[in-house]
């Protein structure tokens, strides 16, 4: 066998085991979308609960107005561990970029924490350094540990170093293999929200009716409201990244059928010549010797 056939049934080779690696990771990516995309569902009602007991409690007293913005802000930003997901981290940090800029020409003062190892490498030549770094959890159970890591050091920060800004960068998901950047002003509560939470028309027949100090019920409502925020933005961003990871799999494996036909193709064709060629040289060889045995005779 010609080395070139040789090459050929080495690429094919090759190819077939890049397909299997990649029909592995697109189920994976599959089976991910799905887990996320429950744990999203199953948070519904409890959103719902905290938003009508923050509605319940600024039905007397808005707030609009009110909240001072601090001029510290901390730009939290959701990116991905692992790599094929396409432009999944550049675009949400074209969002970031605009945003730190707008705070720094302000004369605030912006910090950067990031989730996940692509997004903190790609903030360091764009913006800064990540002043703080969260690794993503690697599955639905685990995120509820990972928002309370990051409530837990923003409380710090903020026993620390005073009343700070916090802003939310994650992708979510918009159709089953693409996804939207959104931006979430976290705390304090944005003056529409506010507006919107105090406005809003009592579901229910009769008004509601609360008997906590208005304080202590107003914050722990926003603390409820912060961690389900978080546990929103983990799990939307995971399963905007497992949708991205989807797409770029199924890119990849149309390329791999692609290149597989185009190898079996070419290998057929230089088989077929090889072939072709040794029938020849068969069919030389076998007239050389009839012509050598007429000529003994003669």
């Amino acid at each position: 066998m010609s080395q070139a056939l040789l090459e050929l049934q080495r690429r094919i080779r090759s190819a077939d085991d890049l397909y299997t690696v990649v029909r592995t990771m697109k189920t994976m990516a599959a089976v991910n979308i799905h887990q996320y995309e429950r744990s999203l569902r199953s948070l519904d009602d409890y959103y719902r609960t905290v938003e009508m007991g923050l509605q319940a409690v600024l039905r007397d007293r808005p707030l609009v107005g009110s909240i001072k913005r601090p001029r510290q802000t901390v730009l939290l930003v959701f990116g991905s561990d692992q790599g094929m997901v396409g432009r999944f981290n550049e675009l949400l940090l074209d969002g970031v970029e605009g945003v730190y800029r707008q705070v720094r020409q302000e004369g605030g003062c912006c910090l950067v924490w990031a989730v996940g190892e692509k997004a903190a490498a790609g903030l360091a030549p764009r913006l800064q350094e990540a002043q703080e770094f969260f690794r993503l959890p690697s599955s639905a159970q685990a995120i509820t540990g990972a928002v309370q890591q990051v409530l837990l050091r923003f409380e710090a920060w903020r026993s620390q170093h005073g009343e700070t800004r916090l802003q939310l960068f994650h992708n979510a998901p918009a159709t089953a293999t693409h996804y939207e950047q959104l931006q979430v002003d976290l705390l304090p509560p944005d003056d529409e929200w506010l507006a919107t939470m105090s406005g809003r028309r009592w579901p229910g027949c009769c008004l509601p009716l609360y008997s906590p100090p208005w304080q202590p019920l107003f914050a722990a409502l926003i603390a409820e409201y912060l961690f389900v925020s978080l546990f929103r933005a983990f799990a939307a961003s995971l399963a905007s990244e497992n949708a991205a990871r989807l797409a770029a799999m199924q890119r990849a494996e149309k390329n791999i059928e692609e290149m597989c036909t185009v190898f079996r193709a070419d290998y057929h064709t230089l088989r077929q010549n090889s072939v072709t060629e040794e029938l020849f040289d068969v069919i030389a060889g076998f007239e050389a010797l009839v012509d050598a045995q007429d000529d003994s005779e003669l």
